[in-house]
């Protein structure tokens, strides 16, 4: 009877920290939509980005005007570094920078 008792203490916490886990994982992806949104916020809106694509870390945006983009609030959104060339940023964004791309895309 011993053992018993043991297994379905391991399965109730195997099963609470399952729990656990998804609800970090939910919150994570509602916390990333807000971000983004900020970050096209920032951008000028979404009617001022013409094209995003991402290179690794990078994040590079064609805008239709650059002087409406907030790039010290981008700063503060988490990019590492934020670059002005011609009617584009590229922003450092690390590992997120591929799904901020399919995310803007997807609004735009």
């Amino acid at each position: 009877m011993n053992t018993m008792a043991t297994m379905m203490q391991y399965g109730i916490i195997a099963l609470v920290i399952i729990l656990i886990l998804l609800i970090v994982l939910k919150l994570n992806k509602k916390g990333f939509s807000i971000e983004a949104n900020k970050l096209i916020t920032y951008l000028g809106g979404k009617d001022n980005i013409i094209n995003a694509e991402y290179n690794m870390s990078r994040f590079k945006v064609i805008l239709r005007d650059v002087s409406k983009a907030d790039k010290e609030a981008i700063k503060r959104l988490g990019a590492k570094g934020v670059v002005e060339v011609d009617n584009q940023l590229k922003i450092i964004f690390g590992k997120h920078s591929k799904k901020l791309k399919v995310y803007i895309e997807d609004i735009l």
